[in-house]
């Protein structure tokens, strides 16, 4: 199924072709006012302007086909990053391609960690 097919589908016809868990997401998704003024804000955004980023909170959200095309700021916990809706991610909720955690990066002990360290001298 190519993307103008996938975008003229009804949400029926696009809840047939979920898998179990995205459709139970989606029926109680639809009840909650966050995903609600997310719908509404991606349809205005589409329809005006679908370069412009739509910054969320809500991670929750499944993708929808009409979706396709537009930008959206995912939030991590710290800042908004961009993730861009196209045919793979159909389906799939938002907070998955926006990762919460990273990775650590340990360094050497800081100044004043050992005894020995404490006498030396700062740049």
């Amino acid at each position: 199924m190519n993307e103008v097919q996938l975008a003229a589908i009804s949400l029926d016809e696009f809840t047939a072709l979920l898998k179990s868990r995205a459709r139970r997401t989606l029926k109680r998704i639809s009840k909650n006012p966050g995903f609600k003024h997310l719908v509404e804000k991606a349809s205005k955004i589409k329809a005006k302007n679908p370069v412009t980023q739509i910054k969320t909170r809500t991670r929750e959200a499944i993708i929808l086909p009409s979706w396709l095309g537009l930008n959206f700021g995912v939030y991590n916990g710290k800042e908004y990053k961009q993730v861009s809706v196209t045919i793979d991610k159909v389906g799939r909720r938002l907070g998955e391609f926006v990762h919460t955690t990273r990775n650590v990066i340990h360094s050497g002990p800081g100044v004043g960690a050992t005894r020995s360290s404490k006498f030396i001298p700062l740049k």
